[in-house]
């Protein structure tokens, strides 16, 4: 059985459609509500959708760069713990030289030797033990490459250095000869540790001023990172006191609605009474 279409009352259609444009706008209240944001696709607004989601891409890049960054500063925090460690040694090592200068018995100097030969041999072993992840930077060609931003422009190198200075050279047989050449002989250690102190202390310097380098580049990257997420945020996220205040005032603006309604079937209701 077929029904004729069904015909309202202008003032029926008017609130029906008015019903229906608030449901419509219920329903994206609600969506944003639940998710947060305002933007949830391209649709919503695609020049802030697309410009959000650059920031949040870049962001995500740095991040990226910025676990790197942590990285570097481990490697090189390990080659200059082991400076100082070799630094130790050349300390203890000229110790002892120093008390084979003050011993007249080229015997006890011979046992001054190996002691102090055992804490030469130790200087080397200590700057190959260095290593962070594979990467020595107390072994001279070695090498450790920093980079700073997405693109991989802008970057910094750390070159590695002879961990040692110089001193694992430095070995003496101080008690085999006279003792006029033995003195010479322990002289010349002194003077070589003395050298390779005076390297190590530059070469820790200068990884000093690379780690603050890469210390105040971790540190801006985390406040770009910061940057760039607050940026995406204002582009999408919702004001939620502001959303739950429109669902309420849409709310009652339905059920007014659909009061209205049925006032506007009532009276169409009336008139057909009439006949």
């Amino acid at each position: 059985m077929a029904f004729d279409n069904i015909t309202l009352t202008s003032g029926m259609r008017q609130n029906l459609f008015s019903l229906q444009g608030t449901a419509r706008s219920m329903e994206l209240t609600q969506a944003r509500l639940s998710s947060g944001k305002k933007v949830n696709s391209a649709l919503d607004d695609p020049i802030a959708f697309f410009a959000a989601q650059g920031h949040t891409q870049r962001s995500s890049d740095l991040a990226i760069r910025k676990d790197e960054m942590s990285e570097a500063i481990q490697t090189i925090k390990s080659a200059d713990n082991g400076i100082s460690a070799v630094l130790d040694l050349i300390s203890s090592a000229k110790s002892l030289a120093q008390s084979a200068l003050a011993n007249q018995s080229t015997t006890e100097r011979g046992d001054l030797t190996a002691q102090y030969n055992d804490l030469i041999s130790q200087i080397a072993t200590v700057a190959a033990d260095s290593n962070y992840k594979g990467t020595n930077l107390l072994v001279s060609g070695q090498e450790l490459n920093v980079t700073f931003d997405e693109s991989g422009d802008s970057t910094l190198t750390v070159a590695g250095v002879d961990g040692t200075g110089g001193a694992s050279s430095a070995s003496g047989a101080w008690g085999d000869a006279t003792l006029a050449t033995g003195t010479t002989a322990v002289n010349a250690s002194i003077t070589q540790l003395d050298t390779a102190r005076d390297t190590l202390r530059i070469n820790s310097t200068a990884l000093s001023n690379k780690l603050s380098t890469i210390t105040i580049r971790q540190d801006f990257t985390d406040k770009m990172i910061n940057t760039l997420e607050d940026g995406a945020a204002n582009l999408t996220n919702a004001d939620l006191n502001e959303e739950g205040a429109n669902l309420l005032m849409l709310q009652t603006r339905q059920q007014l609605g659909t009061t209205s309604l049925s006032l506007a079937s009532q009276a169409a209701q009336s008139v057909l009474r009439l006949f």
